[in-house]
């Protein structure tokens, strides 16, 4: 029977993205997402938990994560866990588990970039060309200015 590897994630970024450009033109972002929860616990007091993921994106995800994102960013992510192992100088046995992106979409304010300072690219997914995933922000339905339509609504 096949798995199901498959990881949901929106949260803030905890740091400005660490890029580094490799050979063959290959291009790797590490990301430090922030997701924070919120509940009452049984003394009606606030708590919050912040759990931190690594983010690991490649080439063209990559460059956009180096050119738009920033520190508090917002970002919805899909992706896989990703497992690596090693040994350190010491020749102890390490493992690191991290969030190997397929799409991400840029969410919340918009913020400046040398092409759009206007943060236009704000909401449209990045996504891998070899991922199933399918998130198109043109997909859902624009208003068109047809102001007929608005008068059958209830308000």
């Amino acid at each position: 029977m096949a798995g199901v590897n498959k990881v949901i994630l929106l949260g803030n970024l905890g740091a400005d993205p660490e890029v580094k450009h490799l050979e063959g033109d290959k291009v790797v972002a590490n990301l430090r997402l922030a997701t924070t929860e919120s509940y009452k616990d049984r003394s009606g007091n606030r708590v919050e938990n912040t759990e931190w993921h690594d983010l690991e994106l490649w080439d063209g995800q990559a460059k956009v994560a180096e050119q738009y994102l920033k520190k508090g960013s917002q970002i919805y992510v899909e992706g896989k866990i990703k497992s690596d192992t090693w040994q350190d100088d010491q020749g102890n046995n390490r493992k690191r588990t991290k969030i190997r992106v397929q799409s991400f979409t840029m969410l919340g304010g918009k913020s400046s970039g040398p092409e759009n300072p206007q943060g236009g690219n704000q909401g449209q997914p990045a996504q891998n060309p070899n991922s199933n995933t399918n998130m198109n922000a043109s997909s859902a339905k624009a208003y068109d200015g047809d102001d007929n339509e608005a008068d059958d609504l209830p308000f």
